[in-house]
């Protein structure tokens, strides 16, 4: 049965927890030079609407550092939803790659070229949700020995498509998320629901910065005005200026807390130059993480679908065997002769 990864309802705690464990896996193999041949032979269709530097790059070295190879496509080749159906993109794609990857703007889109295609979709990014972004912060937390079911992350700034991300990771994991945001520029209200309702952890509104970093594990920020909002900057600015994480800010966290940002970073505004590059800022580490975090998303959903392809098509052509005579319930001494040598050749491989 073929997976997705459009947002964290798509993941188990326990599913959640192996991609973990094998992002952690397939990092120590780069650092040791083990070179992984997981994905030969498979394609992944890389759909932008948006550009980027990290999601680009680190989903065609994923692949790369995986056996496999990866297709940029942008919506001039496309023209999804305008020139051609998204159920019949999906379906060509389908046909052609192993994986699908889309950055877009339209979170329905993701949802649609999911439900169409047979093959698995990951999410790079839409405005509502991006969840490989917070998988990559989460491992960057259990590297810095951050409790997951225990942490308390600040997030502080605007009610984003990430923070709407970090939310939904608290219905796996019993963490606390402090949204700290201008009146106007919420989160998500359903998805604070949802977690109220399922839990194990919790997520809320604060207004006050200084509130919500007050013992907080990571204080997290994000641009105030993303990528589409270009044309709000200059009404943003004066609104946010209040919600900067500088010096001050990160004092009222835990001494041993971390700074975390997606970039890209407009030093001077959501954050200082003082703390992305202090002793406390885990930036760059969470950066590459999102490399280690994706290969093991492509790795669950693709290696394994590649496995189950490999026996369906040995199924197949087992089928169209003629079938063998019924067995008697006396062996004649040839049956028992070619039953031995079928034995022995399973034993050498054969």
């Amino acid at each position: 049965m073929k997976r997705d990864l459009v947002s964290f309802a798509d993941l188990s705690r326990a599913q959640a927890d192996r991609l973990f464990a094998t992002a952690a896996r397939l990092k120590a193999d780069l650092r040791a030079g083990r070179r992984r041949q997981d994905l030969a032979q498979r394609t992944l269709a890389l759909i932008f609407h948006k550009p980027s530097l990290r999601t680009r790059v680190s989903f065609e070295v994923a692949m790369t550092q995986l056996g496999g190879a990866s297709l940029f496509i942008t919506e001039k080749e496309i023209g999804m939803g305008s020139r051609e159906p998204v159920q019949d993109v999906a379906r060509v794609l389908s046909g052609y790659v192993d994986g699908i990857m889309i950055r877009t703007f339209d979170h329905q889109l993701a949802v649609d070229l999911a439900r169409h295609a047979t093959i698995p979709v990951v999410n790079g990014l839409t405005d509502w949700l991006h969840p490989c972004q917070i998988l990559a912060d989460m491992l960057t937390m259990k590297e810095r020995g951050i409790d997951l079911d225990r942490a308390v992350v600040a997030f502080i700034g605007d009610g984003n498509n990430v923070a709407n991300s970090w939310i939904e990771a608290a219905t796996l994991y019993g963490m606390t998320v402090r949204v700290c945001c201008p009146e106007g520029y919420d989160p998500d209200e359903n998805l604070l629901t949802r977690v109220k309702l399922l839990g194990p952890g919790r997520a809320a509104i604060v207004r006050s910065p200084a509130e919500a970093a007050e013992g907080a594990d990571v204080l997290y920020t994000d641009v105030w005005a993303s990528m589409g909002q270009e044309a709000e900057r200059e009404k943003r600015l004066p609104i946010f200026r209040p919600y900067q994480i500088n010096g001050d800010l990160l004092r009222r966290a835990k001494k041993n807390a971390i700074v975390l940002h997606c970039l890209p970073a407009h030093r001077g505004e959501e954050i200082t130059e003082e703390v992305i590059e202090g002793p406390q800022s885990a930036v760059f580490q969470e950066a590459e993480n999102r490399l280690h975090v994706q290969k093991a998303v492509l790795y669950e959903l693709m290696a394994s679908q590649a496995g189950a392809a490999r026996a369906g098509g040995a199924r197949k052509k087992s089928a169209v065997r003629p079938k063998r005579p019924a067995r008697k319930k006396a062996a004649r001494p040839a049956a028992a002769g070619r039953a031995a040598s079928s034995r022995a050749r399973r034993k050498t491989g054969r």
